[in-house]
């Protein structure tokens, strides 16, 4: 079998999920500070998610990087697509390009408050 099982696993979760965050920890209780601020960014917009914990899975922590071509965790996929790592985040949510992106791919989402 040549499909690397990881990557098959992981291109079900994005194509099944229209937010998935692969980070450290899990969004009640992130392991890294990175993860941290990327669940309250996706948290303030109110924007449904699904994450994946790369420490309980060293094959999935390896994975995503080779997947990506991206050498950090956290990581955001928004409809299939590749969005960034805690700082690209960051710096679209502050920007607001973040709430557009998720205007422009049909995501829900609403500033809190």
């Amino acid at each position: 079998m040549s499909e690397n099982p990881v990557f098959e696993r992981i291109q079900s979760e994005i194509a099944d999920n229209a937010v998935m965050l692969y980070m450290k920890g899990t969004a009640m209780f992130p392991q890294c500070g990175f993860s941290a601020r990327v669940v309250q960014i996706l948290s303030h917009l109110n924007v449904p998610f699904r994450t994946a914990n790369v420490l309980e899975d060293p094959e999935l922590r390896e994975g995503i990087k080779q997947f990506s071509n991206w050498p950090t965790v956290p990581q955001l996929f928004v409809k299939g697509e590749f969005v960034g790592g805690c700082d690209i985040v960051t710096e679209m949510f502050q920007s607001g390009e973040l709430e557009t992106l998720l205007t422009e791919k049909d995501v829900p989402h609403q500033v809190a408050g």
